[in-house]
């Protein structure tokens, strides 16, 4: 099974492999990925939306002004049918972040119960954001899915307290940020 989640973002990081997401309980203290059930009636379309490649399509303004700069493809897919597509980014002394688009929809993501789960709207388009990392990393990683036409537009973040420029910043209102910069950019029909 390809694990999306796991992440190397390089000495940035004091972490070094970081888990960025989709994962569950863990085991003999690590980290296990969750399991990609959407829930009882709900369905997943067979692949990623591909009406926006986060690789080419997330404006350099956006990436400029978050001093992002992109390091890998993410293009990931799990036993189950859940699809990544899309990159990965990093903020030297900052923050990493994978920007995906991904089969599961808002309402899947709302399904799995992930804890502090928050809903709201980026530019008119129904979100939500989540942890999805158990044990003492919750709190530097957050996912927000934002709806998409068979989908969302995914972005995984993970933010460790010993990053100098943003590690005293919640995970959770960077990645939201980072959305409400890029979702203008999706097509309407997106």
């Amino acid at each position: 099974m390809a694990s999306r989640g796991k992440l190397v973002l390089g000495s940035a990081f004091a972490v070094g492999v970081v888990v960025l997401a989709g994962c569950g309980a863990s085991t003999d203290g690590k980290a296990e990925p969750a399991t990609a059930t959407t829930g009882a009636g709900s369905s997943m379309a067979a692949d990623a939306p591909s009406s926006y490649d986060p690789c080419k399509d997330v404006p350099q303004a956006v990436l400029d002004s978050e001093k992002l700069r992109r390091t890998r493809v993410v293009n990931d897919d799990t036993s189950a049918g859940v699809k990544w597509r899309g990159c990965a980014f990093i903020r030297s002394d900052g923050y990493g972040v994978s920007i995906t688009t991904t089969n599961l929809t808002v309402d899947a993501t709302r399904s799995r119960n992930f804890p502090e789960t928050t809903e709201f709207t980026v530019n008119g388009r129904r979100a939500i954001s989540t942890r999805q990392f158990d044990g003492q990393y919750i709190k530097e990683a957050c996912t927000v899915n934002v709806e998409m036409k068979d989908g969302s537009l995914d972005f995984n973040l993970n933010n460790p307290q010993s990053n100098r420029d943003t590690g005293s910043t919640d995970s959770c209102v960077l990645a939201r940020g980072l959305a409400e910069k890029v979702v203008p950019s999706l097509p309407a029909t997106a």
